[in-house]
């Protein structure tokens, strides 16, 4: 990249003319992340630059081992472990190479495959025992709960199969998932459980993507992975980094990619296992002063602006794509990043709350930087931002002037479903605004939609399912005992995945067992509940009871997938139908017509709207027996358009149909 591509008209601002008043703003943080990309590679790839974890950390060399450790405040680091007694050993110490750099090498008799390990870091008035940055196995002692380095060396993992280019011709169908709380057991699941007992489940409902929570090693369980202590370290309360890599390449011989959450928005404060005072200064990895400490998360805020923290990040996401095969990220906290405010207190109502002088210019070159980085080690990589706040050009390429992400999470779509269940009564449901909200977005921009994801299901929140039912769905789940609430719930509960995934433009998600109204909420194991593992679980045997409802949900979660994935969410979502009266909408998308009827009260008998003339047929109705609907409707039932000479032009004609209330139905024009 040269520093002339950066004077051209940027493609995002002649796509949308209300970017114009901020072009200098756009251009200049577009200027900044070429000329950034300069300075770190000096003309070469960013791909080249960014392997500090085959520099920094243990390493086997032919005649023993090697370390090295960034620590430019330190006076002198030893290691201490297994391998000698814990003590501080002269045999053991680490001799400063230059640039804050420490190095120390032993011969292979001097460490073996599983010693513990930490650092003993000293400087000036002071010292203490820290976990290395680049630890790329820590594990934590069942009687003290401190953690260790360990040293890994087993046999290499042999891959099976080769990795698979990303799902983007339909779109993205993305199970979110967590591995400690996947079984049913009250305890921490391992990869291996996931991989033998979650895996086949995911794969045959027919999603192409996992997207897995909670991978970078955290000190407190109950954080979902989001207070990361060592970045470099597959949580070890799920098994072997060996495991892990089994369980993506299983996924991939299933034909789905395999995405992780990866949080460089900021680190636990910890100092024993995180970079809190590694080195006995509060600012190595963080900013000093008040902007170190996140204001709302109780955790550091990384300093983007130091050449050592991007180079550290950034080696991170190379790691991650080159030693586990993982496929791509979604970006945790990204608000939190791109503003000084952290986004806190702002409502992000127009397009001079993104360029007002809050933007913090050095995160967001980061975030751009680590995107082409992503890209250049794989091609086919997807990257998901995890934004709120609307920020134009997130998501589009880096050519264009955008910051490089391939999707944006469309995080208003859950919040629009919380509110509308809580506070709008179903005979004031309109039809229409609800189509206008799941299509509400820049037409630039691919979007991951999701009715609700692991943030929902949190205690203090609820599931949809248990906002729609509530406490029905512990006595009356089971076929013939149903109640008006849970016949209720089990129809708007397909309905709205049905409308929020149909209407996705480029993704959609949803988090393991929601597919199927999982009847509680997420409470990890902590003081306040008796370090119970009661809510920390996915009951499966509720969905393999055929007597319950759940298993017809996720019959119908599967029916829905498979048939989406015939089609590309790619395609234009054109309305036909908005009758607000009647709280019927119909819009098609490629050959298929999608009709929603959200009036509880009534069904309609040959309700018509135009649609392209032909022959259709049914290939999903929401109401079907096998969902847990009444079954009102004959599907087998072949559907002809009729002719009317004020729309023979347009090649539409009138579609009747009957349509059952709180009912949903997909046709296909066959002709």
């Amino acid at each position: 990249m040269s520093d002339t591509s950066a004077k051209k008209p940027l493609k995002l601002i002649k796509d949308d003319p209300y970017l114009r008043p901020f072009e200098s703003a756009i251009e200049g943080r577009y200027a900044y992340a070429l000329r950034r990309e300069q300075e770190l590679t000096c003309g070469g790839s960013l791909k080249d630059w960014a392997n500090g974890y085959m520099y920094f950390g243990l390493h086997r060399t032919e005649t023993g081992w090697v370390f090295r450790e960034w620590a430019p405040n330190a006076t002198a680091i030893y290691v201490k472990g297994d391998m000698n007694g814990w003590q501080k050993s002269e045999d053991y110490r680490l001799q400063p190479i230059g640039n804050g750099v420490w190095e120390g090498s032993w011969t292979a008799e001097q460490m073996k495959h599983g010693d513990l390990y930490k650092l003993l870091v000293e400087w000036q008035g002071g010292w203490g025992e820290r976990v290395p940055s680049y630890a790329f196995r820590v594990v934590q002692d069942e009687q003290t709960k401190l953690f260790s380095a360990q040293v890994w060396a087993p046999k290499p993992y042999k891959w099976k199969c080769r990795r698979k280019p990303r799902p983007d011709k339909e779109g993205l169908f993305i199970y979110e998932c967590h591995i400690g709380m996947a079984s049913e057991e009250g305890k921490v699941a391992s990869y291996d459980e996931f991989r033998r007992n979650v895996l086949p489940r995911v794969a045959e409902l027919g999603y192409n993507c996992l997207q897995i929570m909670a991978v970078q090693e955290h000190p407190y369980y109950g954080s979902f992975g989001y207070h990361v202590s060592n970045f470099f370290a597959a949580s070890s309360r799920f098994g072997t980094p060996e495991e892990l890599k089994a369980l993506i390449d299983d996924a991939h011989n299933c034909g789905m990619a395999v995405i992780m959450d990866i949080v460089h928005s900021h680190a636990v404060k910890n100092e024993l296992e995180g970079l809190g005072n590694f080195d006995g200064t509060p600012y190595q990895y963080f900013h000093s002063g008040a902007r170190r400490e996140h204001p709302a998360w109780d955790s550091l805020c990384f300093d983007y602006g130091k050449t050592e923290v991007l180079h550290f990040l950034m080696s991170n996401c190379k790691f991650w794509l080159d030693e586990y095969r993982f496929d791509g990220f979604r970006f945790d906290g990204v608000t939190s990043m791109m503003y000084l405010s952290h986004g806190l207190g702002e409502d992000f109502n127009g397009y001079g709350s993104y360029f007002n002088g809050n933007e913090d210019g050095d995160a967001i070159c980061y975030l751009t930087l680590a995107n082409k980085l992503i890209h250049e080690v794989n091609g086919h990589a997807i990257t998901i931002a995890e934004d709120m706040s609307g920020m134009p050009g997130l998501a589009r390429p880096l050519k264009d002037g955008g910051m490089g992400f391939d999707y944006r999470l469309a995080m208003g779509i859950p919040d629009f479903w919380i509110k509308y269940i809580k506070e709008v009564r179903d005979e004031d449901w309109k039809a229409g605004h609800i189509l206008y909200e799941m299509t509400n977005r820049r037409k630039d921009e691919k979007t991951i939609s999701y009715a609700e994801s692991h943030d929902q299901a949190l205690v203090g929140d609820k599931t949809i399912i248990f906002r729609l039912v509530d406490s029905d769905m512990y006595w009356h789940f089971e076929h013939g005992h149903s109640t008006y609430m849970a016949d209720r719930g089990i129809a708007l509960h397909k309905m709205i995945r049905l409308v929020t995934a149909a209407t996705a433009n480029g993704g959609y998600l949803n988090f393991m067992g929601n597919e199927f109204g999982h009847p509680e909420w997420i409470d990890f194991p902590r003081e306040g509940n008796n370090w119970s593992y009661h809510y920390a679980r996915r009951q499966w045997s509720l969905v393999d009871n055929k007597n319950f409802y759940y298993a017809d949900l996720n019959r119908f979660d599967r029916a829905m997938v498979h048939l989406l994935r015939q089609m590309t969410l790619n395609e234009p979502v054109e309305q036909l139908w908005d009758k607000e009266g009647d709280q019927v909408v119909v819009f098609k998308r490629g050959k298929m017509v999608f009709v929603f009827n959200w009036n509880g009260q009534k069904s309609f008998t040959d309700y018509g709207f135009l649609a392209p003339a032909g022959k259709y047929r049914v290939l999903l109705d929401t109401d079907a027996r096998e969902f847990a609907g009444f079954g009102l409707s004959d599907d087998s039932v072949e559907h002809f358009t009729q002719t009317d000479p004020l729309y023979a032009k347009s090649g539409k004609g009138w579609l009747k149909l009957y349509i059952p209330a709180r009912c949903a139905m997909v046709l296909e024009k066959v002709d």
